[in-house]
């Protein structure tokens, strides 16, 4: 398969690109984010890879001088930087790295919901100011947990949520008409779920008021699923407990958000998934992935382009 011929978007001194290395006896492959040494090389290109993880738009400039790919890869969860219209309408399938981070992510759930469970907060300002104040706390067991986009995120939460003896409800793909009906019944609630059409504001001011006074929101998906404006004003309110966030509607969060004025807000500068190999991790994926593809075998995340993930 030396014909093969694999163009990588990317620093090429970028230490996290090691795992490449592997393939470098299965195919010709350049890497390089210079724009006219990509632009050059994007009509030769059987697969792309976009390598630069956060920006797409050098990506999708290679896309539309691809004439002859057979294969597209982004190496994050998240595929809305870089579905652009002309990929979404091609037929050349596009692959991403869901599941790949799901351990960490349901690992900082529990995390979260053992933080307002505990009352954490409480713990290190009295740890600051010297005091000794012991106070009453829940306990996950038995409590509910409700996740919001069923994928491998969501069931890495519910496997660990399982283990402290939580009860677990879902929402998956197309079963928004039960949202709130959900939600009212949860004590935390675990947005989990892709930025789409469909999920875009989706939790909004009706369904946080569904929620219980004591209940916790998490958001380890895509910021702009949760309205913000109306989760600030229940925040403030104290309309519900808490939230634990890792994505925000504009990122990075602004130094003048509200979010970090409350007390009753975890913040995460979206790193919940930020392991010291995290993108080598990814780039591993996408290897394995490469041999399946060498092998004429199905690739593993194919991604829903009309679904958007």
């Amino acid at each position: 398969m030396s014909e093969l011929t694999l163009l990588v978007v990317a620093d090429p001194a970028a230490p996290y690109l090691t795992p490449l290395a592997q393939i470098n006896q299965k195919a010709r492959m350049i890497v390089t984010n210079d724009r006219s040494e990509v632009l050059r090389v994007a009509p030769e290109a059987d697969v792309l890879l976009n390598g630069d993880f956060r920006n797409g738009e050098l990506f999708q400039e290679a896309f539309r001088q691809g004439k002859r790919l057979r294969w597209v890869h982004s190496p994050a969860a998240g595929v809305e930087k870089v579905l652009s219209p002309e990929i979404a309408a091609s037929k050349v399938p596009l692959t991403n790295g869901r599941g790949v981070f799901a351990r960490p992510l349901g690992e900082w759930i529990v995390g979260a919901m053992l933080f307002f469970t505990y009352d954490m907060r409480k713990n290190l300002d009295d740890q600051r100011a010297h005091a000794w104040k012991p106070a009453e706390h829940g306990e996950l067991y038995g409590q509910t947990l409700a996740i919001i986009g069923y994928g491998s995120i969501g069931h890495a939460a519910e496997e660990r949520a399982r283990a402290f003896g939580m009860k677990i409800l879902t929402i998956r793909r197309g079963e928004n008409a039960k949202l709130r009906e959900v939600l009212s019944q949860c004590d935390f609630a675990a947005v989990c779920a892709p930025l789409t059409r469909e999920t875009r504001g989706m939790i909004g001011a009706a369904e946080i008021a569904a929620m219980k006074k004591t209940a916790v929101i998490i958001n380890v998906g895509r910021g702009p699923v949760i309205d913000e404006k109306s989760l600030i004003a229940a925040l403030k309110e104290k309309k519900i407990r808490g939230a634990a966030l890792d994505v925000f509607e504009t990122e990075p969060l602004p130094a003048n958000s509200p979010f970090f004025e409350l007390e009753n807000v975890l913040i995460s500068p979206h790193s919940a998934d930020f392991l010291p190999d995290l993108r080598e991790r990814a780039l591993q994926f996408f290897v394995e992935n490469f041999d399946r593809f060498v092998k004429g075998e199905p690739l593993q995340n194919v991604v829903d382009k009309h679904a958007g993930y």
